[in-house]
C-alpha cells in the first residue's frame, strides 16, 4: 500500500505555517569501527557490510569462503553518525520527534551526546521525543552492540532453564543463540544460506516536526457483511494530539468509482488518540473483488481520506482498496477421519499453487523493487498463486506485498520465529508484542495475505523433541509456547485483525492443535492442517512415499545452481563436486551425497575424463533430478484434490521449499540467486498449469488424471502417444472420446494396463519407449505436453547422443530459438550464461524434429551475445 501524505497547511497564532513538517536522514552517514581505527562512509538505509564492500575494504563477502574470513565485521561493535541541520525554525514547533522504521538490532541512541533510546528488535518501528534536545545543528549517534555477543549475553543471563537451540548444526558454519534477538534468524545462518549478523539501519529514518496534533498512522479493513451482502471498510487512524485543548473537526472519506462518499464529525482529546470509522460502500456500486492469478482480476479502488481540523489544519491519505474474503475450511470429509484444510477466496475452494519465500539476500539493502518485481513475476509465470513469507526470515518491504496484491500472488505470512524454542521474560514479550502489532497495522489492509502463521516448525520441534528435553521438563516449555504463541500473539491478532485466519504453527493440525492444547501429539498427522514432508533417501520416482494429506506447506530436493552463478563467486580450483568450495557451500548435512544418491536411481553419473565438464554435468543432473522429483511429488498432490483413498486425500495445497536463493550455493530453490531459472522452475510452469494431464502408475497399470483449476467445466479430448527413444516419428496415437473436464476437480481419464499399451503399440518395450500425452480442444492445446518414462533413464534401449542446434532470430523485443535435432533428446537445455532472461520452455524432452522456443530477455541484449552465450545441453551429453 503506497500512501502519500500530502502537504499539510494550518492556521495557527498568527500567520500560517505549515503544520508538519518532515525531514529525511537518509543519505550518507559516517560509520566507525569499535576500537575507531576504521572509518568510513555508508548510505542508509544499508549496513557494515555493504559500506565496507562499497569502498573496496572487503571483497564481495558471497566471494568463495569470505562468510568465515569477514566474521569480524558481526562481532564488532559499530557505531553510525550523521550532522545534520534542520531547514526550518525548530523554535516554531510543539513536538518533534525522530523515527526509524527498522534497525537492525541492538543500538544505543544519542542525540547531541543525550542518551534518546535503545533498539533492539529489528522488526519494530522506533518514535522517539526529541523536542527538548534537538537544536538547529545537530549530530546524531547509533552506537550497535555485536548482535552475536548480544544473543549470547541474553542466553547466558537466562539462568532459570535451557531455552533451545543453542547453535546451529557445524555445517551451516553459524553463530549460535539466535533465539535469543528479535533479528532475522536466518541471518545467524540457515542450511540454504550464511552467517551475516548485519548491522545498520535497514529502513527508513526522518524527523517529523508538529503542531496541533500529527497522524502517526492509518490502517483499514474492508470487511464483507453476510447479513447485509453488502461491503464495508472499516479505518484507523492513530494521532497525536497536542494541542491542550481538543480539536474538532470532519472526516471526508472518498472512493470515486464506488460512488462512495461519507462525512463524520470527530473529536481528538489531547493525547495519543485512535480514530475509528465505519465506512458502507454503496449498494448501487458493483464491487469487484480482488482475485489470486489465473482466477480472475485483481481489481483495486482508489480512495482518499480528508481530514479537516479545527484551524485549517488539513491532512489526507490516499490508498488502494482491494475486497475480497479468505476463509480456512477445517470440517468433517465423508470416509475419512480428521478435517480438511482448504482456503475460500470470495467464496470459492482454491487449491493453492505455489513456493516458500526466503530473504532475497543477506544484505536488505540489495533488494530492490526492480529484483522484487522480477522475483514475483516469475512465480506468477510459472502459475503459482501462492507464496508463503517464511517466518525465519523476515516481515517483507511494502514493494513486496504491493506486488503480490497487483500480481495476485496470496501471501501466507509467518510471524518471524523459526526451528526454535524462545524465552518468556517480560523484555522478551513486550518486545513481541509491539513487533506483531506494528506488522499487522502495517500490513492488514494487503489483500494478498490470506492467513498469518504463529511460527515455522516450533510445534514440531517441540512435540517431536527435536532438542531432546527430559519428558519432566517439558511442561515449562510447553508453557512457554501457549504463553508466547497463543496468549499473546494470537491474542494480538484476534484482537486487530478480524478478516483473515491465524493459525498457531506450520505444520500444524489446526483445529484438532487447538482441541489437544494448543499442541498435537502428532503434528504432522495427514487427517488434519498441514504437513512437511522431507525424504532425501528414498526413490522420488515412487510417488507411494508422498503424504496424501490436506495440504504439504514444505516439501522439496535440493539442487545446485548454473555454473554461470557459481563462476561470479568461485576460483578455478573451486570447480569440482568435491572441492572444498563445493562443501564449504553445502550447509545442509550429508546434502551432496544426498543429490548424488537421488541421481543414481535413474541416471548414469557423468565420467568425463575433463573434470571441469564434470563438474558442469553434475550440476546438470542435481537439476535435472530436482526438477524430476519435485514434478512427481507435485503431480501427486494435485490429482490428490478430489479424492478419498485409504481414508487420506482432498489435498487443497502444494507449496515447494523454496522459491528463490539468498546466495550462490546448492539448495531447495527454483530460481537462482540474482532470479536466473532452475530446471525445477521450468517444470513448476507445467505442474502447476491450470489445465493438467497427471501420469503414474500402480501395478502395472498407467493412470492418467485431468487436474481442472478452472472456475467452468470445459469439454477436451486426451491424447496419448508411445515414442521409441531411436525415432523422432511416434510409434502409436490414440486420442479418448470428448468429454467434460469438471471445474475444479481431479478424476480419472484413462487406464491402460502396461503391457497392453506397449503391445498395441508393436515392437515395444519398457526400456525402448516413452509415454506422452496432452489435452486438447478443437485441435488446440488446452494443456502442457506431459510425459511419463517406462522405465530408468539409465536402462534405456535405443536412445542416441542427439546432435542439437538453434538458429536465433530477433522478433521486437523477444528471440527466436528455432532447434533441430538428429534424435529423441530427454531434458533438453538450453543456456545463455549469465544473459538475465528466461526462455518460454526449458528442459524439455524432444520428441520431434524441430520445435521452437522463444527468449524473453530482462534486459537489452543481442542475437550475437546469445550466439556466443548459448550452450545446450541434453541427458546424452553427460554419458
Amino acid at each position: 500500500m503506497r500512501l502519500r501524505l500530502l502537504l499539510l497547511l494550518a492556521l495557527c497564532g498568527a500567520g500560517p505555517t505549515a503544520a508538519a513538517r518532515s525531514l529525511s536522514l537518509r543519505g550518507s552517514w559516517r560509520i566507525r569501527s569499535g576500537n575507531g581505527s576504521l572509518e568510513l562512509p555508508g548510505r542508509v538505509p544499508g549496513c557494515v557490510h555493504s559500506a565496507l564492500f562499497q569502498r573496496g575494504l572487503i571483497q564481495d563477502p558471497y566471494y568463495r569462503f569470505n562468510d568465515l574470513k569477514y566474521r569480524w565485521i558481526s562481532l564488532d561493535n559499530w557505531t553510525y553518525s550523521k550532522k545534520f541541520q534542520i531547514p526550518f525554525n525548530i523554535s516554531k514547533w510543539q513536538k518533534v520527534n525522530l523515527i526509524f522504521e527498522g534497525v537492525d538490532t541492538v543500538a544505543k541512541i544519542l542525540l547531541n551526546s543525550v542518551p534518546i533510546g535503545k533498539t533492539d528488535n529489528m522488526f519494530k518501528r522506533y518514535s522517539f521525543d526529541i523536542t527538548t534536545v534537538v537544536r538547529n545543528v545537530n549530530s546524531l549517534e547509533l552506537r550497535f552492540q555485536s548482535p552475536v555477543l548480544y544473543a549470547a549475553q541474553r542466553s547466558k543471563a537466562h539462568t532459570s532453564y535451557w531455552v533451545p537451540p543453542d547453535c546451529p548444526p557445524p555445517v551451516q558454519k553459524g553463530q549460535c543463540h539466535v533465539n535469543f534477538i528479535r533479528k532475522e534468524q536466518s541471518s545467524f545462518s540457515w542450511d540454504w544460506g550464511p552467517s551475516f549478523p548485519t548491522q545498520g539501519i535497514w529502513k527508513d529514518v526522518r524527523i517529523e516536526a508538529y503542531n496541533i496534533c500529527h497522524l502517526n498512522f492509518f490502517t483499514f479493513s474492508p470487511i464483507y457483511d453476510n447479513h447485509t451482502q453488502g461491503w464495508n471498510l472499516e479505518i484507523e487512524s492513530s494521532f497525536d494530539v497536542v494541542s491542550p485543548k481538543p480539536i474538532s473537526g470532519q472526516v471526508i472519506v472518498a472512493i470515486p468509482k464506488l460512488q462512495t462518499q461519507q462525512t463524520y464529525s470527530i473529536e481528538l482529546q489531547p493525547g495519543e488518540r485512535i480514530v475509528e470509522l465505519f465506512v458502507k460502500i454503496n449498494k448501487n456500486a458493483t464491487v469487484e473483488t480482488w482475485w489470486p492469478h489465473g482466477h480472475g482480476n485483481q481489481t483495486g479502488y482508489n480512495m482518499t481520506v480528508l481530514f479537516k481540523l479545527d484551524g485549517g489544519l488539513s491532512i489526507e491519505k490516499s490508498a488502494k482498496v482491494y475486497f475480497r474474503t479468505v476463509e480456512l475450511i477445517e470440517e468433517s470429509i465423508e470416509g475419512s477421519q480428521g478435517l480438511s484444510f482448504y482456503f475460500k477466496i470470495n467464496g470459492l475452494p482454491i487449491f493453492l499453487k505455489g513456493s516458500n519465500w526466503i530473504p532475497a539476500d543477506s544484505f536488505q539493502d540489495r533488494v530492490n523493487s526492480d529484483l522484487l518485481r522480477l522475483l514475483l513475476q516469475s512465480a506468477v509465470d510459472a502459475n503459482m498463486n501462492t507464496l508463503r513469507v517464511w517466518g525465519g526470515g523476515i516481515y517483507e518491504q511494502d514493494e513486496f506485498y504491493r506486488l503480490c496484491d497487483e500480481l495476485g500472488i496470496m501471501v501466507w505470512q509467518d510471524f518471524m520465529f523459526a526451528c526454535a524454542l524462545y524465552p518468556t521474560d517480560q523484555g522478551f514479550l513486550d518486545s513481541v508484542r509491539t513487533e506483531v502489532a506494528h506488522q499487522i497495522r502495517r500490513l492488514k489492509s494487503h489483500p494478498s495475505i490470506i492467513i498469518w502463521g504463529g511460527n515455522n516448525e516450533n510445534e514440531a520441534a517441540l512435540m517431536m523433541n527435536w532438542f531432546n528435553i527430559h519428558t519432566s521438563e517439558l511442561h515449562t516449555y510447553i508453557n512457554d509456547y501457549v504463553v508466547l504463541y497463543v496468549k499473546n500473539i494470537r491474542q494480538i491478532v484476534l484482537a486487530r485483525d478480524k478478516t483473515r485466519p491465524f493459525i498457531i504453527s506450520s505444520p500444524t493440525n489446526g483445529a484438532e492443535s487447538i482441541e489437544e492444547g494448543w499442541l498435537s501429539a502428532n503434528p504432522y498427522d495427514k487427517n488434519f492442517g498441514d504437513v512437511h514432508f522431507y525424504d532425501y533417501s528414498n526413490d522420488c520416482w515412487n510417488w507411494k512415499i508422498f503424504p496424501k494429506a490436506r495440504f504439504v506447506s514444505e516439501y522439496g530436493y535440493q539442487s545446485w545452481p548454473s555454473f554461470s552463478t557459481l563462476e561470479k563467486v568461485s576460483s578455478e580450483n573451486d570447480w569440482s563436486y568435491n572441492s572444498e568450495f563445493s562443501l564449504h557451500r553445502q550447509h545442509h548435512a550429508g546434502g551432496n551425497n544426498e543429490m548424488l544418491l537421488q541421481i543414481g536411481f535413474h541416471f548414469k553419473l557423468p565420467k568425463n575424463t575433463d573434470p571441469l565438464q564434470t563438474f558442469k554435468d553434475t550440476i546438470y543432473l542435481t537439476q535435472v533430478m530436482q526438477a524430476q522429483c519435485v514434478k512427481i511429488e507435485t503431480e501427486f498432490y494435485r490429482r490428490s484434490r478430489s479424492e478419498i483413498v485409504d481414508g487420506k486425500g482432498h489435498t487443497m495445497g502444494a507449496l515447494y521449499w523454496q522459491l528463490n536463493d539468498i546466495w550462490q550455493a546448492p539448495s531447495w530453490a527454483s530460481l537462482e540467486y540474482g532470479g536466473k531459472w532452475k530446471m525445477l522452475h521450468y517444470f513448476a510452469r507445467h505442474f502447476f498449469a491450470p489445465l493438467l494431464p497427471v501420469g503414474f502408475e500402480d501395478q502395472d497399470a498407467f493412470f492418467i488424471y485431468g487436474v481442472s483449476d478452472l472456475h467452468s467445466d470445459c469439454k477436451a479430448t486426451l491424447t496419448v502417444r508411445v515414442h521409441t527413444w531411436n525415432s523422432l516419428e511416434p510409434l502409436c496415437s490414440s486420442e479418448t472420446e470428448r468429454f467434460v473436464m469438471e471445474a475444479g476437480k481431479a478424476v480419472l481419464l484413462y487406464k491402460e494396463q502396461v503391457p497392453a499399451l506397449l503391445g498395441r503399440c508393436g515392437n515395444c518395450t519398457r526400456q525402448s519407449c516413452v509415454v506422452s500425452f496432452y489435452l486438447s480442444t478443437d485441435n488446440q492445446l488446452v494443456s502442457p505436453t506431459n510425459h511419463h518414462f517406462l522405465s530408468s533413464l539409465n536402462e534405456t534401449v535405443g536412445l542416441q547422443k542427439a546432435h542439437i542446434t538453434a538458429n536465433i532470430s530477433q522478433q521486437g523485443d523477444t528471440f527466436v530459438f528455432d532447434l533441430e535435432t538428429s534424435a529423441v533428446a530427454p531434458f533438453v537445455w538450453l543456456d545463455v550464461g549469465s544473459i538475465p532472461g528466461r526462455f518460454s520452455d526449458n528442459g524439455f524432452l524432444m520428441t520431434e524434429k524441430t520445435r521452437t522456443i522463444l527468449f524473453y530477455p530482462w534486459k537489452p541484449t543481442s542475437k550475437s551475445e546469445l550466439e556466443q552465450s548459448f550452450h545446450v545441453t541434453s541427458l546424452t551429453d553427460t554419458y
